[in-house]
């Protein structure tokens, strides 16, 4: 079976997903961007294509290596995608946004689709059912909201992630994890009734590597997935052989 490698270099981890044929195999989190960290890819898995989605200065380096070992794509905003993008600059669209509308639009064709997008900043994408990523909205992601209530502040301490917390905080730490994760899952709850509000006949997809934290507070009904970029890069890979 063919091996397609998809890089995702987001602002905070770099990752590869493994597809043994059409199939999601596994999730690899890299420890760097670096020559010999690409080539142990390449020598263990014997990828036949690849594609890279990057939101980062990344080492271009890997891009030379990938192109000689297989058919490789660079998702960027020159890229040939299932979907149409009608809105304004189409060249400032991260390419994790893209591929997860990708996604949703090859999963639940004919729907429309608010995909949300966890990790670094929350992104809200809307693509509808004529395959039109029409647009949508970010805002700060959990990390940030934590990190900014340190910085912010003079005492308040950076506090880590946990899902286990009550809603009456008790102390400082479970104060913030209660207003951070709670907050987060109310304002997504909001944004989703506000499309509901406005649109019908849609799905909402929840993505990313934070979502675990809050998914269980949110009282929309959501379809979620953590790996769904990793589907959307596979699917543009394939569009673009």
């Amino acid at each position: 079976m063919p091996i397609t490698l998809c890089f995702d270099f987001g602002n905070t981890r770099k990752k590869c997903a493994v597809f043994n044929g059409d199939v999601f195999y596994k999730e690899l989190v890299l420890e760097d961007d670096s020559e010999d960290t690409i080539r142990r890819l390449i020598v263990e898995y014997h990828p036949t294509d690849s594609i890279l989605s990057s939101v980062i200065e990344h080492n271009p380096v890997i891009e030379i290596l990938l192109s000689g070992a297989t058919h490789f794509h660079k998702l960027d905003h020159h890229s040939k995608v299932p979907v149409t993008t009608p809105v304004g600059k189409p060249e400032t669209i991260g390419a994790d946004r893209l591929a997860l509308v990708v996604a949703a639009a090859e999963l639940f064709p004919g729907k429309n689709n608010l995909v949300i997008g966890v990790g670094s900043a929350i992104t809200y994408n809307y693509v509808n059912k004529y395959r039109e990523f029409v647009g949508g909205s970010i805002s700060p992601g959990m990390e940030m909201r934590f990190k900014s209530l340190q910085v912010f502040t003079a005492k308040l301490p950076l506090v880590k992630a946990d899902w286990n917390f009550p809603l009456l905080g008790y102390d400082t730490r479970t104060n913030i994890l209660s207003g951070v994760i709670l907050g987060m899952a109310k304002e997504i709850d909001g944004i989703i009734g506000e499309y509901e509000e406005k649109y019908d006949n849609f799905n909402v997809l929840l993505s990313g590597g934070d979502g675990a934290y809050f998914s269980r507070y949110l009282k929309k009904k959501i379809f979620a997935d953590p790996y769904l970029l990793y589907k959307g890069l596979f699917a543009i890979s394939r569009f673009n052989q």
